[in-house]
């Protein structure tokens, strides 16, 4: 995913990209600043991948109730509306699962290739876990939770409207296939172009979609891959199986009133498959979903727009 904006600056985050961009060109290091600190403190509570995370320490204590700070206690609280909205299919109890599956480090991190997958991880639900409104939250034992599938989207709403409070002027924070507007948008609003990889540009830029408010996400299965044995793994684990989604959708791009929104909905897409359109549409959501076969299904007032070119190569 890519955007244009009037003034931008991208940086090292979450072992990906970030990228701020502001309608007003003099608030950019401000807003760099101000977006950064957030981030580094989201990634400080909710890591997998840190020892010295509040995630990984919650993790290690599985079995007795535990003080959190607010911060993760609301990226947790987050997590499980969004298993509760999809009825489970977004879930942060796959962490065992994934874990299984290889992903048990940053991805930049992870090895291309390993030892077959020999059992797969029974993912324990959402509703196992307890959070209590003085930050307390209580895992069973043998629980492990992976809050990949919201952090990062709600690290850029978090991380855009801190900077809209601290500066006053439109924001955008986008966070390798996380996209999140806060503040008044600039003249034409924000436009941001998707692609099956984040990091995508140009020729790769398969659809562009303008917004003035809230988010657009897009989930994948083609970037995040690896080998364990003959097998190849992705990262979007279905909780009913534990295993990655076995899914007719290679991507999934979804606009929403929040980045968050967007993220929990193109992530449901790609778990559910076949039933996503049907899903989607009562969500009343614009959705671009791209199929293992290239072809392209846009709801919800999804525009045409875009360049041409690119959808036609991508059928």
């Amino acid at each position: 995913m890519t955007v244009e904006a009037i003034t931008r600056v991208r940086f090292p985050m979450f072992g990906g990209e970030a990228i701020v961009a502001v309608a007003d060109p003099r608030a950019l290091a401000r807003a760099q600043w101000v977006v950064q600190e957030q981030l580094d403190a989201i990634d400080a509570a909710c890591s997998r991948f840190r020892d010295d995370s509040e995630l990984t320490a919650l993790n290690a204590a599985a079995g007795r109730p535990t003080r959190v700070s607010r911060l993760l206690h609301e990226a947790i609280e987050v997590a499980l509306r969004a298993a509760a909205v999809t009825d489970g299919d977004v879930d942060p109890t796959v962490g065992e699962a994934v874990r299984v599956l290889g992903y048990d480090r940053d991805f930049g991190s992870l090895s291309a290739t390993g030892p077959a997958v020999v059992r797969l991880a029974r993912v324990p639900g959402w509703r196992c876990v307890a959070t209590e409104r003085d930050c307390t939250v209580t895992l069973p034992a043998g629980v492990q939770l992976d809050l990949g599938a919201t952090a990062k989207a709600w690290a850029a709403d978090v991380a855009a409207h801190k900077a809209v409070s601290d500066l006053g002027c439109g924001v955008l924070v986008g966070l390798a296939g996380d996209v999140a507007t806060a503040g008044p948008a600039p003249e034409g609003g924000w436009i941001v172009g998707v692609a099956d990889w984040h990091g995508a540009s140009g020729s790769g830029i398969a659809a562009t979609i303008g917004i003035d408010t809230g988010g657009v996400a897009t989930s994948s299965t083609v970037v995040r891959r690896w080998r364990r044995g003959s097998q190849e793994l992705h990262h979007l684990v279905d909780p009913q199986t534990g295993a990655p989604a076995d899914s007719m959708w290679r991507t999934v791009s979804v606009a929403a009133a929040s980045c968050v929104d967007a993220n929990t909905a193109s992530t449901a897409a790609i778990i559910r498959g076949e039933r996503a359109p049907e899903w989607l549409a009562t969500q009343a959501l614009p959705a671009r979903l791209v199929g293992i076969d290239g072809a392209v299904l846009r709801l919800g007032g999804w525009p045409l727009g875009g360049w041409p070119q690119a959808e036609r190569a991508a059928r």
